[in-house]
């Protein structure tokens, strides 16, 4: 059958696929827009297999609040380059999955790819025509999920890294500030009760090896792995750390003074893990923090 001009621009108006593709899906189809719109997915989730052992190091740091409800949700979504992760089409996709993920309590990658993004199509299935219209690799790759019936606060930097916040006393505005702190300073845990014990021995091992090893007397090895471990925790958990806004007083003095207890954190950097190129957030975060 003839297909007509106005047939491919339509198509290519609902689908941003190439003329010649859109094209021949009509003609494949025989005319029929559904059928040609599903033989481009089916096409584009080809290509996006192809593409998707290719490093997706960019992207964005989704975050969603409501306060209403104390909850609060971070979605890391990678792509390969900057630009794409700047394109009004991939911030939509952004914004729709944190939604779905807030709306429905999801706290599994592969449960949410499944879920209906807007009453038809699911999550994957918008990826991969994402994938197909924007030509790179495109994965939602990490969710964190924080609810709590006491002050809920968060705070994402330049969409690359977010970290909420739970305290019980407080305000909402100090939960926001102490987010602030976890973006820019990184700390592992809330307090030394939070440590995982095998974590605190495993460090007590490697500390007690490298004195041993620099053939210090044995009478003053565990005096010196108890001050390894001191500065650990003090680097490693928040409320010892200088508080970003003022280092003269720690997280925990800003606590006491404001009675306020950190129940818990999430902290979401973009790309972790992912081999890419370096880049300072922490220090950027601490310079516009500073500012405010």
């Amino acid at each position: 059958m003839t297909i007509t001009a106005e047939q491919v621009r339509d198509l290519r108006q609902a689908t941003s696929c190439g003329m010649m593709d859109c094209k021949k899906a009509l003609q494949e189809s025989n005319g029929d827009m559904t059928q040609a719109v599903e033989l481009l997915r089916k096409k584009g989730i080809a290509k996006a297999a192809g593409k998707a052992g290719r490093i997706a190091a960019e992207g964005v740091i989704q975050l969603k609040v409501c306060e209403e409800d104390k909850k609060a949700a971070l979605v890391e979504i990678n792509c390969e380059t900057d630009f794409v992760a700047r394109d009004e089409n991939f911030k939509k996709f952004a914004t729709q999955v944190v939604d779905t993920v807030l709306g429905h309590q999801i706290a599994d990658v592969d449960v949410l790819k499944n879920t209906s993004i807007d009453g038809e199509k699911t999550v994957e299935n918008v990826c991969q025509e994402l994938v197909l219209k924007l030509g790179e690799n495109i994965q939602v790759r990490r969710i964190a999920l924080l609810q709590s019936n006491d002050i809920l606060g968060a705070y994402v930097h330049g969409g690359r890294i977010g970290a909420a916040v739970v305290m019980s006393g407080g305000t909402v505005d100090l939960a926001k500030e102490i987010a602030m702190h976890v973006v820019a300073n990184k700390p592992q845990y809330v307090s030394p009760d939070f440590v995982p014990e095998n974590i605190l021995e495993k460090e007590k091992e490697i500390y007690r090896a490298q004195v041993l090893e620099s053939g210090k007397p044995q009478n003053i090895v565990d005096k010196i792995v108890d001050g390894r471990v001191q500065k650990f925790l003090k680097e490693a958990c928040l409320i010892y750390q200088p508080f970003v806004k003022n280092p003269d007083i720690t997280v925990e003095d800003l606590l006491k003074e404001k009675k306020a207890t950190i129940q818990s954190f999430i902290r979401i950097e973009l790309g972790e893990g992912i081999e890419k190129k370096k880049d300072n957030f922490a220090e950027e975060v601490m310079e516009q923090v500073k500012k405010k």
